[in-house]
């Protein structure tokens, strides 16, 4: 589902400008109450919990990747429910999928078993000759060959070409959906907006249906939030030769100590899964109830741009990972090579950013990255209120979860941006 406006000026803007003192990395997080350490992030979440504007929020926050992480958390699961949110609370993550699946796709590489300049017409021979439309989202008949390969690269930064339902209009948009190429969920209920489409069986399906459509742009041209993620699953099933989900598990989560990670969440864990919330007219309409969520269903097949539900703890797990350059708990989990690459801009030269919300950064392994004075910046955010990123130059982790759609209804996305800032900067003492 969509990230969509994740920042206007990179993921968290200028951070590491902003707040690279020399005294940063000593700050002692656990030497103070959460709410202490962090009252623009405690201010931002008692405005949304306090005034009813959403049951809950919690704030995940931690230096380095070893020190456990600070949380803030307020309100309840759901309006009518008296179980409060916790780190171990259930949260539709969305698109913060998308740097996990690309974090799993710089592993192979690393290992020599893609390059990131290989196009994917090695691993399925269907995309070897796409065709493009002459007139981006115009008719999908007046067609022209594309005059370059989709890569493994491509399919990481958005750049392939192809289409998405969220974002796409008129013709190709309709094909989408009327083929299944929807690789999402959000509700059981007839929503406006999310139209009813017969969902496909596999990745295998998805990626041969996908192979038929035109691409709306020429790959390496253009920067266009897609389907790519999804896509880039089917390839590591085939390089890995493990379906998806379990290349995940085993070679992610289960090392990580990611728990509580799934594409399915078990029935026993319902308990725990938020209910996710539709903004429209000032109320909050409940569109999937956690007790009786489509999540408890098993998907069609694992969606590795938009298809995880995971926790506060699990999620700053994998953030903490990352800041310690692929190794956790004492476990190098992936390699530093791999991490450093995967967290750099991994964009292709001249590639056009005119049209995307990234303006100014780059992007990396399923997430934007920052530049110049905002570099070590990683990370993504959801479609339903959820934000994770680290920094790496400054070793910060930060994720702030809740639950309404669409993700533009608020500024969560930016104001935790903006707050995080404001209460890792040290401030001057008064004149």
């Amino acid at each position: 589902m969509n990230a969509m406006t994740i920042s206007r000026r990179g993921l968290i803007g200028s951070l590491a400008a902003l707040a690279g003192s020399a005294a940063l990395p000593h700050m002692a997080f656990a030497n103070a109450a959460a709410e202490a350490r962090f009252p623009a992030v405690t201010g931002l979440i008692d405005a949304y919990v306090g005034t009813g504007k959403l049951p809950g929020m919690i704030a995940a926050l931690g230096q380095g990747s070893s020190a456990a992480p600070l949380d803030i958390a307020r309100g309840t699961l759901a309006r009518n429910s008296d179980a409060p949110l916790d780190m171990d609370s259930l949260f539709r993550i969305y698109s913060m999928t998308k740097p996990v699946t690309g974090m799993a796709a710089m592993m192979l590489v690393d290992e020599g078993k893609m390059r990131l300049d290989q196009p994917i017409a090695d691993f399925i021979p269907a995309f070897a000759k796409m065709q493009v439309q002459t007139t981006p989202d115009g008719s999908i008949t007046d067609l022209r060959p594309a005059k370059t390969q989709i890569t493994v690269r491509h399919l990481l930064t958005h750049t392939a070409g192809l289409g998405y339902s969220i974002i796409q209009k008129g013709p190709i948009r309709d094909a989408f959906i009327k083929a299944g190429l929807v690789p999402g969920q959000a509700s059981r209920l007839p929503l406006p907006g999310l139209e009813v489409f017969k969902p496909l069986s596999s990745l295998a399906e998805f990626a041969e249906g996908l192979a038929i459509m035109p691409l709306v742009y020429e790959p390496g041209t253009t920067w266009s939030y897609s389907v790519g993620l999804d896509l880039l699953g089917r390839v590591i099933e085939i390089v890995s030769g493990q379906p998806f989900d379990v290349f995940l598990q085993e070679r992610l989560f289960a090392p990580i100590g990611m728990a509580s990670t799934w594409f399915r969440v078990p029935e026993a864990q319902a308990a725990r899964l938020t209910t996710n919330y539709a903004v429209a007219g000032g109320m909050l309409l409940p569109i999937d109830p956690g007790k009786t969520s489509v999540y408890l269903d098993q998907p069609p097949y694992p969606f590795g741009g938009a298809g995880l539900v995971s926790s506060p703890r699990d999620y700053d797990r994998f953030l903490a990972m990352i800041l310690g350059f692929g190794k956790i708990d004492g476990r190098q989990v992936m390699s530093e090579a791999a991490v450093r690459l995967g967290t750099s801009n991994l964009l292709p030269q001249g590639a056009d950013l005119s049209r995307s919300f990234i303006k100014g950064n780059g992007f990396g392994a399923g997430g934007s990255v920052g530049l110049g004075e905002d570099a070590g910046t990683y990370g993504w955010a959801g479609a339903a209120g959820t934000v994770g990123f680290v920094n790496l130059r400054v070793g910060i982790r930060a994720g702030m979860y809740t639950q309404y759609m669409p993700s533009e209804a608020y500024p969560v996305h930016r104001e935790f941006a903006k707050a995080v800032l404001a209460d890792i900067t040290p401030k001057k003492a008064a004149a």
